[in-house]
């Protein structure tokens, strides 16, 4: 009996195996828990160089900007860009044309962005950063000036990566991002005393170009690049019409995070580089399922869609129910090894065992909504392949609200733990909505 089910599992794996979707999700996951693996090194090396320190502090907010735009912007281009771009492709439209429009969006959204982060910078910091020294503004100003032309280099890297994902090249889309990593750890061993407090900064631009070039390498060699006259078809206008509520989507999702700086801002110096570090181990693992699944997965359904879309449904309900099982076991192992973890991982030099303690249970709390959160990601990519982007922007609008609501009721009685609830219980609320709805569209479309 035993060898019989021994035989039975292995036959299983050996099936599955040969399936190109779970072979495209295990070869996106077993390199992104490499490069997450030299990423992780990466923030023990920042954490031992700078703690819960001014410097640090300040390069995360000169990156807010940068990520905000390409959070809600570039981001959201590629997401509405693959479905309809495999949409297009099926009715035969030339494809050369499809990718020129999306390159000119994407530039024309960089340089816009870059010229007005740019203008409104020292509106913004003191606006959102209020009561801080002369210095700790100045530090932020210095890396932003390095930072922002990233912005042009992670837009067309995206657009690049997306082609390569249609074309189930994962693997070859994947590994620049380890040589974006590796090129700060450089940085940090050989430039640290030399470039100082630009170091961050210096290091990020440095991996940007290095992965652009990589991508652009790849696409060039497999002729997955095609550009020529740009012509507004269907599909493009289907796509730039998806675009404002994408957008929008985008843009109050990530509000959520600006208004978490704020509160966060307002409490004792090193508050916001603790929440940084206590969603590290918990967005390690999201980061892996979510590339390994969120990849693979909106090209297929893209494609699923197309051609039979009752049974992309089926396959979305099937894949939440072994994502948020797996996952759930996985949190409460992980809940109970967080103390061990944190100290581990980060505590060296200047981040001391208070430090160890503080990230430790912030890490607790923001543990519990990660099964929720990885199934509303999921959904997130299936709604976006049927065009239902308005719904989620009506969601991210909810979600903002209920954010700050239970941000000025938690901060109050918590301080920075209070933050941590905040977030989980918003996560938590939204994967709920965000599942009804779904499951609700299945139902009429069943009749």
């Amino acid at each position: 009996m035993r060898a019989f089910k021994i035989d039975y599992i292995s036959q299983n794996i050996k099936k599955a195996s040969r399936n190109p979707l779970v072979r495209n999700m295990m070869i996106v996951g077993t390199v992104t828990m490499i490069i997450k693996a030299v990423a992780f090194y990466k923030e023990t090396m920042i954490a031992g160089a700078f703690g819960l320190s001014e410097i640090l502090d300040t390069f995360l907010i000169a990156m807010l900007v940068p990520s905000f735009i390409q959070s809600i912007f570039i981001n959201s281009l590629k997401n509405i860009f693959i479905p309809n771009y495999i949409s297009d492709m099926k009715s035969g439209g030339p494809k050369s044309s499809f990718q020129s429009v999306i390159f000119l969006i994407a530039f024309g959204i960089c340089a816009i962005s870059v010229l007005i982060a740019f203008l409104s910078t020292d509106v913004f910091i003191h606006l959102i950063y209020p009561g801080h020294t002369p210095e700790f503004y100045q530090l932020i100003k210095d890396q932003l000036f390095y930072v922002l032309p990233c912005l042009f280099l992670w837009g067309l890297s995206s657009v690049l990566h997306g082609l390569l994902e249609i074309e189930n090249r994962f693997l070859v889309a994947t590994i620049p991002d380890f040589f974006s990593i590796l090129t700060m750890i450089l940085f940090l061993i050989f430039l640290r005393d030399e470039l100082g407090h630009m170091v961050l900064a210096l290091g990020t631009l440095a991996g940007s170009t290095l992965s652009f070039s990589i991508l652009l390498f790849f696409t060039i060699k497999y002729k997955d690049l095609s550009l020529s006259r740009p012509v507004l078809n269907s599909n493009v206008k289907l796509m730039i019409r998806q675009l404002p509520a994408k957008v929008s989507a985008s843009f109050l999702s990530a509000i959520n995070n600006y208004v978490d700086q704020f509160f966060a801002a307002q409490l004792i110096a090193g508050s916001i580089t603790a929440i940084s570090y206590g969603i590290r181990i918990p967005y390690f693992g999201i980061a892996i399922v979510t590339m390994a699944l969120g990849s693979v997965l909106l090209p297929h359904f893209s494609r699923m869609v197309n051609e039979d879309v009752k049974s992309a449904y089926k396959h979305l309900f099937k894949t939440l129910k072994v994502v948020f099982i797996s996952s759930s076991i996985f949190v409460i192992i992980a809940i109970f090894m967080s103390d061990w973890l944190i100290e581990v991982l980060f505590e060296r030099g200047k981040f001391t065992h208070d430090d160890t303690l503080k990230v430790s249970l912030i890490q607790k709390i923001i543990f519990v909504h990660v099964p929720f959160y990885l199934c509303t990601l999921i959904i997130v990519k299936f709604l976006t392949s049927i065009n239902k982007n308005s719904f989620m922007a009506w969601i991210s609008l909810a979600n903002l609200i209920i954010n700050l609501v239970l941000n000025i009721i938690f901060v109050k009685f918590y301080g920075v733990y209070g933050l941590a609830v905040s977030t989980s219980l918003v996560l938590i609320i939204s994967s709920c909505f965000y599942f009804w709805y779904t499951n609700n569209q299945y139902k009429k479309l069943k009749g």
